[in-house]
């Protein structure tokens, strides 16, 4: 132990002399955090639809006036009126509206004779998320629409309650533990991978090689050494990315000893995994290109952005390997559930396992020659 803390020593005395570096690798899963968050969990507003009513019937100006009250209270879209369905498919195409409602002649007659109205929506579906946003805000519309104005009582109906377990959860809340896996990732591949190869490339690791010092023990002090620095990173991007994303009691210290006990089991797993890539590399470009690589299967996979169950069975089969869906995983459930240790002792055990197989495997790779 005493070496292999001496290389640890080593390791962390040089990475000290990098703040650039520290910072750097503390920044970026910050500004992913906060730009994606803020990017993509937001509620559509302000959309551009035209109206075109070619009835002017008293329904017809029902539906109007619907559309207008969702325009003037929740702001999703705002009404464009139009006299000519052409002017209005045109502003469409040209990318001025992003949809159109049109209500046909004699719709107020078929509404009163109860013979099948129908209102359109010509929508510019190359946005799905405009598009959705808009077929669900103009379906609810067409709902009010149709209730009765005396409400019939029908006791046979059935009716949907949800019940909702946990307080609602915004998209920078629901990124916060895949941010937090990268910035642990991140560190290692900064503070441990590229820093090994180079150390590799200007023949500093020689000075190991003619010592008695094992295999075991230069693994051992390169991943302890690695896992040190990702903790600190992963333990800072966890409280400040807590504090912006509003997670309630952030600071409350039980709940930060189980999020630390995750830290030191993700940033152990993918260290050993880092070495297990880069313990053959001997060429200091590799490591950038593997990478960038390597950032893309490891984080989109994992559910950090998206739900595994949405994925293609193939993608399923990489994610159910990937240590990152376990560590989101548990910090999803730690930060967002408050959930106790035993709801993610599973994930836990896989980070273990893996880290030990990753670690045996650098190990038997590792070539103890110069």
């Amino acid at each position: 132990m005493p070496r292999v803390w001496a290389i640890v020593e080593r390791e962390m005395r040089r990475f000290r002399r990098s703040p650039f570096l520290i910072i750097v690798s503390l920044v970026f899963p910050l500004v992913q955090l906060i730009v994606l968050g803020y990017a993509m969990g937001g509620t559509v507003k302000h959309l551009k639809v035209g109206v075109v009513d070619q009835d002017h019937g008293l329904p017809a100006v029902r539906i109007r006036e619907l559309a207008g009250a969702v325009a003037a209270g929740a702001n999703t879209y705002d009404i464009v009126q139009y006299a000519d369905p052409g002017a209005a498919l045109d502003d469409l195409r040209n990318g001025r509206i992003n949809g159109v409602l049109t209500i046909p002649p004699e719709f107020s007659r078929k509404v009163l004779t109860k013979n099948e109205p129908r209102v359109a929506l010509i929508q510019d579906n190359t946005d799905n998320f405009v598009s959705a946003s808009l077929v669900g805000n103009l379906g609810s519309l067409v709902a009010v629409f149709n209730e009765p104005a005396t409400p019939v009582r029908t006791a046979g109906k059935v009716a949907l309650d949800v019940v909702e377990v946990y307080p609602y959860v915004p998209y920078i809340q629901y990124l916060l533990p895949g941010s937090i896996s990268m910035s642990i990732f991140m560190m290692v591949m900064v503070g441990g991978g590229i820093i090994y190869i180079d150390d590799k490339a200007r023949g500093l690791h020689e000075g190991y090689l003619v010592t008695p010092i094992t295999k075991l023990e230069l693994i051992a002090g390169f991943n302890i050494s690695g896992t040190i620095k990702a903790v600190m990173s992963g333990l800072t991007i966890t409280v400040i990315g807590s504090l912006v994303a509003g997670i309630p009691d952030p600071l409350d210290p039980f709940r930060l000893a189980q999020l630390l006990v995750v830290i030191v089991f993700v940033a152990f797993s993918l260290i050993s995994l880092m070495f297990l890539i880069m313990v053959r590399v001997t060429d200091p470009l590799m490591p950038r290109a593997i990478f960038g690589v390597l950032n893309t299967l490891l984080y989109f996979p994992s559910g950090a952005v998206y739900p595994t169950q949405g994925f293609p069975t193939w993608m399923q089969y990489l994610s159910a390997v990937n240590p990152f869906t376990y560590a989101v995983h548990a910090f999803k459930s730690l930060l967002l559930k408050n959930t106790p240790m035993t709801a993610i002792a599973g994930d836990l055990a896989y980070l273990f396992v893996f880290s030990i197989v990753a670690m045996s495997a650098a190990t038997l790779l590792f070539k103890r020659t110069l």
